[in-house]
């Protein structure tokens, strides 16, 4: 038996192939993967997967042990998938009556998927490649990332419709002073890096400011475009040290990838320079501005055609109206997957180029929701701004499709849109994690299509983090009431 028969022959009586997670098609490109691998002397394979924050996590592991990657699935402790953003396990995994399959802290199963393996252009070294969920039987565990959106795509291609997303992701870096090393610093979470900005703010799109950092965007920007990312625009943002990057649209899944990929670049390579880069929201630091992460979205049928361009004499195409409208009535819910943390909330603020309302404006950049449409014109599209630069892509992804799905399942017609956004009138986002949570919490769309289990799972992360928040002493506090009182 040859080698390449002998490599299928594995491949194809493995663990993954056995329980449906690597198809025939997918064989032949794992082995393609492996062969690549051994010609190019890669030396170490980052096995990741997306955490419910959209963190990569995962193994690394040497050439030698791809094929078995491959075969058997790479195990992790099962409590990646249980720890709210301070790392902490907040399920009871020690518990008789604790979460199925993840009691005892038991294993779960890394299934590699082929297309997504990439070399780090950073790292030629090493290469990453992203995976699925699945229990220690073969079953994908339903509220890992990639499964939530795959299903969400899934229930879209059941009416022959497909979603293209494309992304801005506006994000930060700054010189690092102090990194924050020091043992009375290594808390759970970590005390911050002490920084200082890299340039000054509030030349927004200035050409002079652009030169003055060309060196790392152009870096970063070469570094994403060898990865394969689609990179349409580098933007000086409004604030002091703030960047934005703008992408090519494509398939929810890919741009899903695409952002914690690009998220993880960023992050090394300025590490790599004595630099610090933030995707936070709204940072503690003054003058800083907030991140927000734009989601671009439309809707083609399966020759590809753009359901969203408006015919003749209309302002939105039927299916442009109903998908808004089904936008608009799940925003509140959906705010749990595109403003995740605490922090989010205190972007929502207005005349600020962030919305604070539930509404849709026609090329408005006060609304929620930004139609940018024309007669004839196949990029015809929505914008969605709520979402800030620490959603996890696969759930605020699969919260668009099935939140804009509803509106065309009911049949839903879009309100007449904002003009003032910020005083028109209308219904205000939550304002803080604990009533998006509530709002998720009570979501029939959500406990229909995502289940009871995925419900409890996401708000019961989310919980633990509202909590130590709420029982964290602020500097307000201090201030308001130690001389008070």
């Amino acid at each position: 038996m040859s080698a390449d028969s002998d490599l299928h022959a594995r491949l194809s009586a493995g663990f993954l192939a056995r329980n449906g997670l690597l198809s025939y098609q997918d064989q032949a490109k794992a082995a393609a993967v492996i062969a690549g691998v051994e010609a190019d002397g890669i030396e170490t394979i980052r096995v990741l997967f997306a955490d419910p924050h959209g963190i990569l996590r995962g193994k690394t592991i040497t050439q030698e042990a791809l094929v078995s990657a491959f075969t058997a699935g790479i195990r992790v402790p099962s409590t990646l998938l249980l720890k709210d953003t301070a790392q902490r396990t907040v399920f009871p995994v020690w518990a008789e009556d604790g979460p199925a399959p993840m009691r005892g802290a038991g294993d779960v199963v890394l299934a590699p998927v082929p297309d997504t393996f990439r070399v780090l252009p950073w790292s030629p070294h090493s290469a990453l490649i992203h995976c699925g969920v699945v229990e220690t039987s073969g079953v994908p565990v339903s509220f890992a990332a990639r499964s939530v959106l795959q299903h969400a795509m899934d229930a879209l291609a059941d009416r022959g419709l497909r979603a293209v997303m494309g992304l801005e992701v506006e994000f930060q870096i700054f010189q690092v002073i102090d990194p924050a090393l020091e043992h009375a610093d290594t808390t759970m979470p970590p005390q911050p890096p002490r920084t200082r900005a890299l340039t000054q703010g509030y030349q927004y799109l200035s050409e002079t400011r652009y030169g003055e950092v060309e060196d790392i965007l152009d870096l970063l920007r070469c570094t994403a475009q060898d990865f394969g990312m689609p990179v349409r625009s580098v933007e000086i943002e409004m604030g002091p040290s703030q960047f934005e990057f703008t992408f090519a649209p494509a398939d929810p899944m890919s741009v899903a990838d695409m952002a914690v990929n690009f998220r993880t670049l960023v992050k090394e390579v300025c590490h790599r320079k004595g630099l610090h880069a933030s995707f936070m929201a709204k940072p503690n630091l003054p003058n800083a501005a907030a991140n927000g992460w734009h989601i671009h979205q439309s809707i083609s049928d399966p020759e590809g055609n753009n359901l969203f361009a408006p015919e003749q004499g209309e302002t939105l195409s039927p299916l442009a109206s109903a998908w808004i409208a089904g936008l608009l009535e799940h925003a509140a819910a959906s705010c749990i997957a595109t403003t995740p943390t605490v922090n989010g909330y205190k972007r929502y603020k207005p005349y600020e180029l962030a919305p604070n309302r539930i509404g849709w404006g026609t090329d408005n950049r006060g609304a929620m929701v930004r139609a940018l449409m024309d007669v004839g014109d196949p990029a015809s599209r929505v914008e969605n701004r709520v979402a800030d630069s620490t959603a996890n892509p696969y759930f605020a992804l699969a919260f668009q499709i099935l939140s804009g799905l509803d509106g065309l399942t009911k049949g839903l017609n879009a309100p007449a849109p904002l003009t003032r956004p910020y005083d028109d009138g209308a219904e205000l986002l939550p304002t803080s994690l604990l009533e998006a949570i509530g709002h998720f919490e009570a979501s029939p769309l959500y406990r229909d299509m995502l289940g009871d289990d995925f419900v409890d799972y996401l708000s019961t992360l989310k919980r633990a983090e509202w909590e130590r928040y709420a029982m964290t002493v602020s500097d307000w506090e201090q201030t308001e009431y130690f001389s008070t009182f």
